[in-house]
């Protein structure tokens, strides 16, 4: 008897409304934080943002390109062909986080969100890959 040659290559898999949901939830989730975070740098205001990118000492000019790098990344994640992207732009900003909290800042228990977010951002990555 002959072998029928497999045709699994035909058949696209269907996705559930469940597979779905739990794929983008996360993505939004980080894309909503990263957004949010983004664009509290952009105030005027003397706030927090304003002292810690003081204490880094490259000037303002940092606080506002480190805004748009993760408003960008945030919005990069958002679409297949640019979610890599978008995550490495979102992975590098908390690495940069997490040194200025270990060796500017010399607060190195404030490192711990931006490593928790870095996870979640490679986690998020990682579960989006085709």
């Amino acid at each position: 008897m002959e072998s029928v040659p497999e045709l699994k290559f035909l058949v696209e898999e269907k996705r559930g409304a469940i597979d779905v949901f739990t794929a983008w939830l996360p993505r939004l989730a980080v894309v909503f934080a990263f957004v949010v975070i983004g664009a509290t740098k952009f105030g005027n205001d003397r706030g927090e943002w304003y002292r810690i990118f003081e204490l880094i000492g490259l000037g303002q000019w940092f606080r506002y390109f480190t805004g748009a790098v993760q408003v960008s990344g945030a919005l990069m994640m958002l679409t297949r062909w640019t979610r890599t992207a978008g995550a490495f732009l979102l992975a590098c900003t908390m690495i940069g986080a997490i040194i200025v909290d270990i060796f500017v800042a010399h607060a190195v228990g404030f490192a711990f969100a931006p490593l928790v977010l870095l996870c979640i951002i490679a986690a998020t990555w990682f579960a989006g890959r085709e």
